[in-house]
């Protein structure tokens, strides 16, 4: 594990003294589970020898990197950050324009609530070098090992991702199109909403879907102690307290939520 000392800001020099930068792969770490990983994504780990790796990646898919690479943690939890979102960028331009090849490994898919556009804009602007290689979201992961198809003919005919994180003035989230989430006939998925989860359930509800719909929590989705907490709008954020749901959880509300009991696996863990 290396210890970073210098600044992480820089002073790009002048075009005809700066070295070639080298590539940056930006690398979807998957929900966790190693099995989930793609080839390539598995195939860029091995060959790493330096990775900038955030709180989601778990330790298996860290173990796929050779022993003896640098491991530089740069995650991000809620209210604490190791480094600002723009360090993180500025860190990644500089050590490619050391020369260093670097992997940034991210949890899920690094397009869908990674913050991965934003890191790649970054090396762009920079003219740095580089490549994405997409990973197995969440949502992916929690719907299949929990039996709820995120689409489904007699259900859901669209699915909308969308994030439940409170802003940066930590006020309420009630500036996201409420109506457009509460369509009919189609599966929502609401990242990072644990803690917004009451807030979440009401203005679906207000919005026009009824208190009966289905809902559901899957924490941890694809790894050890992964659970569903199964419920309704109306009655999820009551189950969320008693069961003390932590994150990382997904929210998915909609129709396909009822299909867990026929199509989820036996024997994992169900509370309602």
């Amino acid at each position: 594990m290396s210890v970073l000392d210098e600044p992480l800001h820089f002073s790009p020099a002048p075009a005809a003294l700066a070295p070639r930068a080298a590539r940056v792969t930006l690398v979807g770490a998957g929900p966790g589970d190693p099995d989930l990983l793609t080839v390539r994504a598995e195939r860029a780990l091995r060959g790493a020898s330096l990775v900038l790796y955030d709180h989601l990646v778990s330790r298996e898919v860290l173990r796929l990197v050779p022993t003896g690479a640098d491991l530089i943690y740069v995650g991000k939890e809620s209210a604490h950050h190791t480094l600002p979102q723009e360090d993180i960028c500025a860190l990644m331009v500089r050590l490619a324009r050391s020369g260093r090849a670097l992997v940034r490994l991210k949890g899920g898919d690094p397009y869908i609530f990674g913050r991965g556009g934003e890191e790649v804009q970054a090396l762009a602007a920079a003219g740095v070098p580089f490549e994405v290689v997409p990973g197995i979201s969440a949502a992916q992961a929690a719907a299949a090992e929990s039996g709820m198809p995120l689409t489904h003919r007699d259900h859901a005919a669209s699915v909308v991702l969308a994030t439940g994180h409170r802003r940066a003035d930590n006020t309420d989230i009630l500036d996201m199109d409420w109506a457009a989430l509460a369509r009919p006939r189609q599966t929502v998925v609401i990242y990072m909403g644990v803690g917004t989860l009451p807030t979440v359930c009401a203005q679906l509800m207000l919005h026009g879907l009824a208190a009966d719909t289905p809902a559901a929590l899957v924490e941890r989705a694809s790894q050890p102690g992964s659970r569903r907490v199964v419920g309704t709008l109306q009655t999820l954020p009551v189950l969320a307290r008693l069961h003390e749901v932590r994150p990382p959880a997904l929210l998915i509300v909609g129709g396909v939520v009822a299909l867990h009991a026929q199509l989820a696996p036996r024997g994992q863990a169900v509370f309602s």
